[in-house]
């Protein structure tokens, strides 16, 4: 179904999971914030599950691509 516009209905659909979900920017998020956010439940599931070697082991070849 289209409207007059030239919208669709999936696009009128979206506008209302908008509401429901509240208004998302379009953007990037800062990689402190992202770091924030991703290494406390990263380091936790290690800890649990006993992967520490595993994880310097990334870490240090993330390190060595990003030549520091």
């Amino acid at each position: 179904m289209v409207d007059p516009a030239g919208g669709t209905a999936t696009r009128a659909r979206g506008h209302r999971a908008a509401d429901v979900f509240g208004d998302q920017r379009s953007g990037t998020r800062h990689p402190v914030v992202a770091a924030a956010m991703a290494l406390p439940p990263a380091a936790l599931l290690a800890i649990v599950f006993g992967g520490w070697e595993a994880v310097v082991t990334q870490a240090s070849s993330v390190a060595g691509m990003l030549g520091r």
